[in-house]
């Protein structure tokens, strides 16, 4: 969802640096960068692991998703990402099954769909924040391909972070990475495409 769906990249960012600084922590464009794609929680114990930090992972989830929130709230300039609407549209009147697949929690993914009222074009959707695994593992693909009630041969993904491609070629699927100008500069090396935007999908489907 974000980064492909709804540019709202900025709006973590920001949520996050402002929860590193609460910390005291000097997180790295680098090391930030290995965080893109995975759960809030996967993020935090990743940086509790790499800090040596004594805080609950939890409980600094919970301090960057009200961050998080009140950024999303009061921020009218947030929008989807270009093309993005037009072609969940071509896919949906192609009757071609739709399932969102996000590491975000189900109440930030809630929040997007009722402001962009997408909800009537998905058939599911899954949040990575409620499974075990988080991406790169690619549960959450597998669980996207199960829902979807298709073979996995017949799914496509669409990724814009390395971690999501990963989980992707994990689960066996093709992936489409697109390469959002706005995102956090991912190589997207192991795509099996990459787009730069979205009526370029169009062709293969």
């Amino acid at each position: 969802m974000d980064g492909v769906i709804i540019d709202s990249e900025e709006l973590h960012r920001k949520a996050y640096f402002e929860t590193f600084v609460s910390l005291g922590l000097e997180v790295s464009d680098e090391l930030y960068k290995t965080l893109t794609g995975s759960s809030t929680l996967n993020a935090f114990q990743k940086l509790k692991d790499h800090f040596n930090l004594d805080h609950d992972p939890a409980e600094l989830v919970l301090n960057k998703r009200a961050r998080y929130v009140e950024y999303f709230e009061n921020d009218p300039s947030i929008h989807l990402v270009k093309g993005v609407e037009d072609l969940i549209k071509y896919l949906y009147k192609k009757e071609i099954t739709l399932i969102l697949a996000s590491s975000s929690s189900m109440g930030n993914i809630n929040r997007v769909f009722k402001r962009f009222d997408l909800d009537h074009y998905f058939k599911g959707k899954i949040s990575g924040a409620d499974l075990a695994q988080s991406k790169p593992h690619p549960e959450i693909f597998e669980k996207a391909v199960e829902l979807g009630g298709a073979q996995k041969e017949n799914c496509i993904v669409i990724e814009d972070s390395d971690n999501g491609v990963k989980a992707a070629n994990d689960a066996g699927v093709f992936v489409f990475g697109y390469n959002n100008p706005l995102g956090d500069n991912q190589s997207l090396e192991n795509a099996d495409v990459v787009l730069n935007n979205f009526e370029e999908l169009k062709k293969w489907v």
